[in-house]
């Protein structure tokens, strides 16, 4: 006998489906799932809140393996676990063909408020920060939350550059912008 469906079940299907590209639909997932809609809705909130939720179970991952690979220490290893991060970023399929459908929305669940990963990408890399600085790695003028909210801004300035201002993601441009806000120079920038 198959499980009952759950809103556990209910981001599972709404994660696979954005994995593979596609859209994800409340409707659709409701009668995948066999419940009306109010159930999910119940479950999972709104199609935005679903949709963020999705956002950041796939990107918190992303983030860990950035964070996993880091080679460097202090400022030169934060600049290269969020150009890592937003190099995953630019070479997911899923993403880009979420914010190629839905660029406003994606760019508004992304960025702001709206969601919740730009929340908990300033949590994780004002957790990066401050344990840099706890190891002795890393000393800035402002405080950690603050500049975590810069670094994810900065980030998000160069994994987005083509729908905000028609220019190539790079990579390695957010990388070299962080490295400088955080005191490293660029010709000191890590390479991987």
């Amino acid at each position: 006998m198959a499980a009952r469906p759950d809103a556990a079940s209910a981001l599972r299907l709404a994660r696979r489906t954005f994995l593979a590209g596609d859209r994800v639909d409340m409707k659709t997932l409701a009668a995948a799932l066999d419940v009306d809609r109010t159930t999910l809705f119940r479950w999972v909130g709104n199609r935005d809140e679903l949709l963020g939720n999705v956002l950041w179970s796939v990107g918190a991952p992303t983030f860990r393996t950035a964070l996993e690979a880091m080679k460097s220490s202090g400022a030169l290893g934060v600049a290269e676990v969020m150009g890592r991060f937003v190099q995953a970023l630019i070479d997911s399929s899923s993403l880009r063909a979420f914010l190629h459908r839905e660029p406003e929305r994606g760019l508004r669940l992304l960025t702001t408020r709206a969601g919740v990963v730009q929340r908990e990408m300033v949590a994780a890399v004002e957790q990066l920060l401050k344990q840099e600085q706890d190891r002795g790695n890393l000393t800035h003028p402002l405080a950690l939350h603050d500049l975590a909210y810069l670094i994810v801004r900065i980030a998000e300035s160069f994994v987005y550059t083509d729908l905000i201002t028609g220019e190539q993601p790079d990579a390695s441009k957010a990388e070299t912008a962080i490295a400088a806000l955080l005191g490293a120079t660029t010709d000191t920038a890590s390479k991987h």
